[in-house]
């Protein structure tokens, strides 16, 4: 999608970030999906800390999980709302320890209303066993709920439009660390503008949470030779859970 179909949207994101946002997560499908998709080294890094977050207009403080998956599953906030639109609201353990945070729904995801499918959602599950974890011992969601329909990338207001879900989920699992996979999900929790590769291997926390920011299983099965770091983010994550 082009520059001016954001702005239609009434999402004003620029070309060059938008370009940045399709290659930061490493998504090899998405390279024939957006062919103009380029290195996210070859361009400036996306202004994500100096986002301005849009008025709330709506409370979830105090809701329940049935609460919040329900409010999530009526929202209208941003336009990515459609009669057609299909939401993952989050799959795991409510009590778990660990939460895995993404970033969007794609097509597979939407239709089976799971986050992390597929072969990027193998080589997860792979990931966590790895550190003697199963998909059922973490909770996993993203920051954006809702399939984009078209396939374009979540702009920065569909982004903030839902990150109070995602701040309500938080709360109300209350987890000893968080695992954010991909550039995007990482910026957004941290409110940083730096790559991925600046913000893998350092010590971050979300409001006193131990945050890992790592690589999207996606991205890793594109660069197989960056699952040495990811690794040691996964080390890092089982020694702080058994804190």
């Amino acid at each position: 999608m082009s520059a001016a179909q954001d702005q239609a949207d009434g999402c004003e994101l620029p070309e060059e970030l938008r370009r940045y946002y399709l290659d930061a997560m490493g998504i090899q499908v998405w390279d024939e999906l957006y062919p103009q998709a380029v290195s996210a080294d070859e361009i400036p890094v996306a202004e994500v800390a100096e986002v301005e977050v849009p008025p709330v207009v709506f409370e979830v403080s105090n809701c329940s999980w049935p609460e919040l998956q329900s409010m999530v599953q009526q929202c209208a906030q941003c336009d990515l709302h459609s009669p057609n639109t299909h939401n993952v609201f989050g799959a795991g353990n409510q009590n778990a320890s660990l939460l895995l945070v993404g970033e969007a729904p794609k097509q597979d995801e939407a239709e089976q209303g799971a986050p992390f499918v597929g072969e990027a959602g193998e080589l997860l599950t792979a990931m966590l066993k790895a550190i003697d974890l199963q998909r059922d011992d973490v909770y996993i969601t993203n920051v954006v709920k809702c399939h984009p329909a078209d396939d374009h990338r979540p702009c920065s207001t569909e982004f903030e439009s839902c990150y109070p879900y995602l701040q309500r989920q938080i709360a109300l699992l209350q987890p000893k660390v968080i695992y954010a996979v991909g550039a995007m999900a990482s910026q957004i929790l941290l409110r940083t503008n730096k790559k991925i590769t600046a913000l893998q291997g350092q010590k971050h926390s979300f409001e006193g949470i131990p945050l890992i920011a790592s690589f999207h299983p996606a991205y890793l099965l594109r660069k197989p030779g960056e699952k040495r770091k990811a690794w040691a983010d996964l080390q890092e994550i089982k020694r702080l859970l058994a804190e």
